[in-house]
C-alpha cells in the first residue's frame, strides 16, 4: 500500500471556494426569485399584527443580534480593552445563530409572495442585498469551520455579513419605518 500523502488544496483554494459557494447560494437564491411566480399573498403573520410588521420587527431584531456578534467578535478576539471571559464564545455563536434564525421568516415571505423585483433601484438592490445575505452567510459558515483559513478571511466574511444585513435593513424595514410614520404595531 502507498502511504504518499494526498495533496491538500490551499488554504487560500478553500477560502475562495467557500466564497464560490457562497457565490452560487446567492446567485441560485435570485434565479429561484425571479423564475418563480411569486403568489403576492401574505404568507404568515406569528404573532404579529401584520405581516410587514412581521418583516420590519424580525428585520430589525436581525440587526440588533448582528451589532451583539460584532461586540462579541471584538472582544473574542482582543480587540477591546478588557480580556473577554469564557463565556463570550457562546454568547458569539448563539447570537448569530439567532440574529440568522430571525431571518428566515422574513426572506421565505419577500422570496415566495414577492420573488426577485426590480420596481426602482431600492427594491431591486433590496432583492440583490437578500440573496447576497445568505450566499454571505453560507461563505462565512465554511470560513469559520476552517482552521487552515487566513487569519483575515473570518473578519472579512464577518463583515461583509454584517454590512450586507445593514443595507439590507436600511432598504427595507428602515425604508417602511421612515415612510409610514414608525414602527408598524407590534
Amino acid at each position: 500500500m502507498s502511504t504518499a500523502a494526498v495533496p491538500q488544496p490551499s488554504s487560500s483554494a478553500r477560502w475562495l471556494a467557500a466564497a464560490g459557494v457562497g457565490a452560487a447560494v446567492a446567485i441560485g437564491l435570485g434565479v429561484y426569485g425571479n423564475v418563480h411566480d411569486p403568489s403576492q399573498k401574505l404568507v404568515f403573520e406569528l404573532w404579529f399584527s401584520s405581516t410587514i410588521a412581521l418583516k420590519v420587527w424580525l428585520a430589525t431584531f436581525a440587526l440588533g443580534f448582528a451589532f451583539v456578534q460584532v461586540g462579541l467578535a471584538l472582544w473574542l478576539y482582543g480587540r477591546l480593552p478588557w480580556s473577554a471571559p469564557d463565556w463570550v464564545g457562546v454568547a458569539h455563536r448563539i447570537s448569530g445563530r439567532i440574529a440568522f434564525l430571525v431571518t428566515l421568516p422574513v426572506a421565505y415571505h419577500c422570496l415566495w409572495s414577492l420573488g426577485f423585483q426590480s420596481g426602482s433601484f431600492r427594491v431591486l438592490a433590496h432583492s440583490v442585498l437578500g440573496c447576497t445575505f445568505y450566499g454571505a452567510f453560507v461563505t462565512k459558515m465554511l470560513i469559520v469551520r476552517d482552521d487552515s483559513a487566513p487569519a483575515r478571511a473570518l473578519p472579512i466574511a464577518g463583515g461583509v455579513l454584517f454590512a450586507v444585513l445593514v443595507l439590507l435593513w436600511y432598504t427595507s424595514a428602515l425604508w417602511f419605518i421612515r415612510h409610514n410614520g414608525g414602527f408598524p404595531p407590534f
